[in-house]
């Protein structure tokens, strides 16, 4: 696909459309050129950042007539490259998008903007007594806008789903600039093609959201808290399938390997929690709920599983600051990684009595390439996050010989019964994997759904396909 770079009257325009939200220059877009991917730097030739539904519409409909390439993005915490404006043209913030338009309490919906922080939003409906549920590790920084593009989930999601399980209905800009509703604000919809479940997950790829209806639910009134350590991170990973078979279903199942811990400690310089030396593994298990005798019995569902594996003394936590310490140490395990070391990190999910396999794939790959991996993730779901470090790899081997490795990797999660993103997304960084989940008819269909949405190709080119 061919793009016009913006000539000196295109930038006038579409400086006007928004003039004091825009951004020109390199020294202003620093911060834009780059998301939570690797280390890869991308520029934009012009940064908007529009407030308005009807600014959206102007600046797509301009760059669609102008065959100007358009990069959406929400708050840059991304893992797939997917708000990197790998071909220049136009990148669109959704950061001014950043309003709370309705809380009704008497159909348990949210109206919002893209642009508001996910934590912001959950704190406000919870003042209300109600509850959205998904929650990425990066919740107190990344926009809701943005886990629509990805599907995110989080923790949460074991019990209580992702993101797409709570989205009604979305106000979405086409590349041409037309303003559509995607569906109807009702928990009930057989009425056509589902575009709204369409547009969650597709990465920008296909229009613009800028407004957002979604579902809530009733706040649970209790929740408890527990790390389990273990002496092998394949009984950790053994334990979750045993507790599932009991009837439980954990608000919450996380799992972190050592490494992971120890990382996290030294990021956030809090080494409370002490390790004892045979401990390879923990699993962070919290169970929530509006009765406490529940919450109890299936506590103790739990200790009577985990007692069957060879794991150390369980620590409960018995207030909400020992709570909010335990997440803490868990949601900062991806940042801690980073600073450690560049890496990539594959988001892969697997049937969840498939994740000891899994992972003693993982670690057996790694001594067959001689690259070091981290994993932890969302062990309920079967979703595990692997953190592969550079540290002192060549750049050739980082570039070439490791994508054979993921590429093995990615093989044996699909003959289990798995795929290769969860809730991170494809991006720029997963698309060339594609053909080992698809054959060429189930690529040429999406391609061909891309077509109709946007057919010069303007909306976050470079993404998802190669």
């Amino acid at each position: 696909m061919t793009y016009n770079k913006l000539t000196l009257s295109a930038i006038d325009y579409l400086i006007s459309i928004c003039p004091s939200h825009t951004l020109k220059g390199e020294e202003q877009f620093e911060q834009y050129t780059h998301d939570y991917t690797e280390d890869l730097v991308f520029h934009p030739e012009l940064v908007l950042k529009p407030k308005e539904v009807a600014e959206v519409s102007k600046i797509l409909k301009y760059c669609n007539e102008h065959s100007i390439c358009v990069t959406p993005r929400g708050a840059g915490t991304g893992l797939s490259g997917g708000a990197l404006a790998v071909k220049g043209g136009v990148l669109i913030s959704s950061e001014n998008l950043n309003r709370i338009l309705t809380i009704d309490e008497d159909n348990l919906q949210v109206t919002t903007e893209p642009g508001v922080i996910t934590e912001v939003l959950q704190n406000a409906v919870k003042e209300k007594g109600l509850f959205y549920p998904p929650d990425p590790a990066s919740k107190g920084s990344c926009f809701i806008g943005g886990n629509i593009a990805e599907n995110s989930g989080g923790p949460k999601a074991v019990k209580y789903g992702v993101v797409k399980d709570y989205v009604l209905n979305l106000e979405l800009v086409l590349p041409n600039g037309e303003i559509i509703w995607t569906g109807a604000n009702v928990l009930k919809n057989a009425t056509g093609y589902n575009l709204t479940q369409l547009i969650v997950g597709s990465e920008g790829t296909l229009g613009f959201v800028t407004k957002i209806v979604l579902r809530l639910i009733p706040h649970p009134q209790f929740d408890a808290l527990m790390l389990v350590p273990f002496n092998t991170i394949e009984d950790a990973a053994r334990a979750v399938s045993a507790i599932f078979r009991t009837g439980v279903v954990p608000s919450a199942m996380e799992l972190m390997e050592r490494d992971a811990i120890l990382m996290a400690q030294d990021f956030i310089n809090d080494h409370s929690l002490k390790l004892e030396s045979t401990t390879q593994a923990h699993l962070l298990i919290e169970v929530d709920g509006n009765d406490e005798a529940t919450l109890m019995n299936e506590l103790e569902k739990i200790y009577a599983v985990i007692e069957q594996f060879d794991c150390g003394e369980v620590l409960m936590a018995d207030n909400e600051a020992q709570k909010s310490n335990l997440w803490r140490l868990r949601r900062v395990v991806g940042e801690a990684v980073k600073k450690h070391s560049i890496y990539k990190e594959e988001d892969t999910v697997v049937p969840r009595a498939a994740l000891p396999e899994l992972l003693k794939i993982v670690k057996s790959i790694g001594t067959e390439y001689g690259f070091r991996s981290v994993c932890y993730g969302h062990a309920g779901d079967g979703n595990l996050h692997i953190n592969i470090l550079k540290d002192e790899l060549s750049d050739d081997f980082w570039n070439t010989t490791l994508n054979e490795a993921i590429r093995k990797l990615f093989k044996e999660v699909k003959r289990m019964g798995g795929t290769i993103s969860g809730e991170h997304g494809i991006g720029l960084v997963q698309k060339e994997y594609m053909d080992i989940l698809f054959n060429t008819t189930q690529i040429e269909l999406m391609k061909g759904i891309k077509k109709v949405f946007d057919p010069k190709g303007i909306m976050n080119p470079e993404k998802i396909w190669m």
